[in-house]
């Protein structure tokens, strides 16, 4: 499937993007709390994602686990890494689903899809049928990231977001994008407005791990890292508004 050709960016009353893969940190979802998923944080992110899907953006979605379970810190404690990353999967599954349930709850059709067969639960991922999910307007979260150890959930966004021919990667962290430093430690901190793929690799600004840019870049699939928790800013995103970083080809 060929992706679509934008534009460049510009600001309007359009969405920009018509199918994006938007990639939620399961740290994200706690909130304030030591673990877990805050229900208050949870309404929020769908309050946000129900305003795009208003435009007729299409959404589908990659959710981490930091907030249960995390495969490289349970490496850290001796854990074999392959096991403790079969782990974090699971914590992205149970994320998923509840992600799914409160977008349903909301009036939103959504599906959760899973790269570890567990069928009894969520259904597998199917690259065909998600892209047909999204063609009817359903939400689609995909879990177990790339149902493969030693691979994070960045690298499964960048991923998904080429299997079904998404526009852009938007990554929803606790901060508004991309600075040339810690903006919690350092409050001289300048953001990044645009940056380019080998800018980013080249400075090692920790937006993602190498294998997603690489993979985004060679797909010339650009990422846009925005804050989750700043109301209004998922939508500023998607119509070409300076809102976060943009990371683009070139």
């Amino acid at each position: 499937m060929s992706r679509r050709h934008v534009a460049p960016l510009q600001a309007g009353n359009e969405p920009r993007y018509r199918r994006v893969l938007l990639k939620l940190s399961g740290e994200a979802l706690m909130g304030g709390d030591n673990y877990g998923i805050n229900q208050t944080v949870l309404a929020g992110v769908v309050g946000e994602i129900e305003r795009v899907v208003g435009l007729g953006v299409e959404v589908g979605i990659v959710i981490g686990g930091g907030n249960i379970f995390r495969g490289l810190a349970g490496a850290d404690t001796g854990m074999d890494r392959a096991t403790s990353d079969y782990m974090g999967m699971l914590a992205t599954i149970m994320n998923a689903m509840a992600l799914s349930d409160a977008l349903r709850r909301n009036g939103m059709d959504s599906r959760v899809q899973s790269a570890l067969n567990i069928e009894q639960v969520v259904e597998p991922y199917i690259r065909g049928k998600a892209i047909r999910y999204l063609e009817e307007g359903k939400i689609v979260v995909f879990g177990a990231g790339t149902g493969n150890p030693f691979f994070t959930t960045d690298t499964a966004a960048a991923l998904r977001g080429s299997e079904i021919g998404a526009e852009i990667v938007l990554k929803a962290t606790k901060v508004d994008g991309i600075y040339n430093d810690d903006p919690e430690k350092n409050r001289n901190a300048e953001r990044f407005e645009r940056i380019s793929f080998n800018e980013a690799i080249a400075m090692n600004l920790g937006v993602m791990d190498g294998a997603a840019l690489a993979l985004c870049r060679d797909q010339r699939m650009p990422i846009n890292v925005f804050s989750i928790f700043k109301p209004g800013a998922l939508e500023r995103v998607l119509r070409g508004e300076d809102e976060g970083t943009h990371v683009y080809c070139g």
